[in-house]
């Protein structure tokens, strides 16, 4: 079933599909807090958790080769959400696990996420010092 779409899909069939994909994980998400918020947390207390629980998720599911299942179909859907994140580090850490830890799994693990991580570093604190500046 995978195997057609990994096909060439038109555009409009690939947004549709990274829209549900994106509005189930984050669902998900959503399910998740509301779950948590019944079993007593606060919402500053759930969100933290319900972010934690997705990342667990999305990592055991690339562990056993479902995510990138899911992300063949949902894309972009796939991608953005803090499961996507998970992936981008799960995924180069198992690929390069035989190399050893230092080497393969501590050298490669943050391959995909590195840029991210750093760029996002980097705004956060110019976006800090504009604050201060500016004082907005």
């Amino acid at each position: 079933m995978i195997q057609k779409y990994r096909q060439k899909k038109p555009k409009l069939v690939n947004l549709i599909f990274a829209f549900l994909v994106g509005g189930i994980i984050c669902a998900i998400g959503e399910g998740i807090i509301q779950l948590l918020k019944a079993f007593g947390m606060n919402q500053d207390q759930a969100g933290p958790m319900a972010t934690i629980i997705l990342i667990f998720i999305g990592s055991f599911l690339t562990g056993i080769g479902v995510y990138d299942e899911i992300g063949q179909i949902g894309g972009a859907g796939a991608a953005v959400p803090v499961t996507g994140f998970a992936n981008a580090i799960v995924s180069p850490a198992m690929e390069f696990r035989q190399e050893g830890w230092i080497l393969g799994l501590g050298a490669k693990m943050y391959i995909v996420a590195g840029p991210v991580l750093t760029y996002g570093m980097v705004t956060a604190f110019l976006m800090g010092v504009l604050k201060i500046i500016f004082k907005f």
